[in-house]
């Protein structure tokens, strides 16, 4: 009659495959957020140095180049709740501001630019920058994981909820976000809106227009100096 003897071998050794195995597949996974993020860098200096191109082109002809209409906003609340109406209130949660303070994205299009006209008197908002939008995420960015607000601190979040999209890690969810790209609305919603300080300085007059001296309504690209005091 044999009797087996369990020498306890197998255990460690499918621990250590497993080990190897997770390894390679993180290896794997590096290699390909700094491919993303080293073409990503190319694309957006090749963004950049096309404005300035046909900036030049143009003057040098004697013309005035106009750059194509924003695709991005930013949106900031600025106003509290006090006598806000039930159509401005309704706007301010389909745009998820809630809190004031709270800023969001939003992709820029006739049916959003009506909602931010609605809700101009209450908000803030402009055109973002590359360097804006990176701070954001970067330094406020929270997911909404389970209904829950987490920090943005490890790729494998981002790949966890939007790696069906092809977004695995921070960098892609960038690029997604600034470019405005087919999948930005699954982005942005993964994104919990952002909860900022208070502007350093102070603020101008909440109830009066940006454009009269105040802090209300667009601002265009004088959005990105409100972000650096707010973030």
């Amino acid at each position: 009659m044999l009797r087996l003897v369990y020498t306890g071998v197998a255990q460690p050794l499918g621990r250590a495959v497993n080990l190897l195995q997770g390894y390679s597949s993180e290896k794997v996974t590096r290699e390909l957020i700094y491919k993303s993020a080293k073409k990503y860098h190319k694309e957006y200096r090749q963004m950049y140095r096309r404005e300035i191109r046909l900036g030049r082109t143009a003057r040098k002809v004697g013309n005035f180049y106009v750059p194509a209409e924003p695709k991005l906003a930013f949106v900031v609340r600025i106003r509290g709740i006090n006598g806000v109406s039930p159509k401005v209130r309704k706007v301010l949660q389909l745009l998820r501001l809630r809190q004031i303070f709270n800023g969001v994205f939003v992709r820029l299009n006739k049916a959003s630019i009506n909602m931010l006209r609605i809700a101009e008197p209450y908000i803030a908002w402009g055109y973002p920058n590359l360097k804006s939008v990176r701070e954001l995420i970067y330094k406020r960015g929270h997911d909404r994981m389970r209904k829950r607000r987490i920090a943005l601190t490890d790729n494998a979040l981002v790949e966890k909820a939007l790696g069906k999209y092809g977004i695995i890690c921070v960098e892609d969810l960038i690029h997604e976000i600034y470019t405005v790209g087919k999948n930005f609305k699954s982005a942005n919603n993964f994104l919990w809106p952002f909860k900022l300080s208070s502007p350093r300085g102070g603020m101008n007059k909440k109830t009066t227009h940006f454009v009269e001296g105040g802090d209300a309504g667009n601002r265009e690209d004088q959005i990105n100096r409100m972000i650096r005091r707010m973030n």
